[in-house]
């Protein structure tokens, strides 16, 4: 049974960081990619960023590069998410999915 569980989630003030994990289990891990997507409040979903299997290939949409990381260890067989310069318009519920499944997701709060 696949699980997907973020965490790390929180209240931040702008300008502040935060890294959430998420922990993977009921699936290989390391032969399948990892993405993480959010969902800001009376907003549609929104694919954030993205790590091939082996972690040696990234991607990002345009409004978090140079601020968001994406990482993966696939002996703990968990995926993470840097985040950096949060910014207001942060603010959302963060999922990570992997083959059409997806977690519960983990609220991040920008505000002063």
């Amino acid at each position: 049974q696949v699980q997907l569980v973020e965490s790390g989630g929180g209240l931040v003030q702008p300008g502040g960081s935060l890294r959430l994990s998420c922990a993977a289990s009921g699936f290989t891990f390391s032969s399948f990619s990892m993405s993480w997507a959010r969902q800001a409040p009376g907003e549609g979903l929104e694919w954030v960023s993205e790590i091939d299997s082996t972690g040696g290939r990234t991607y990002y949409t345009d409004s978090v590069k140079g601020r968001f990381t994406i990482s993966r260890d696939n002996a703990k067989n968990t995926v993470y998410l840097q985040m950096n310069s949060l910014k207001p318009e942060d603010t959302a519920v963060y999922y990570c999915s992997s083959m059409g499944y997806w977690g519960k997701g983990t609220l991040v709060t920008v505000s002063s």
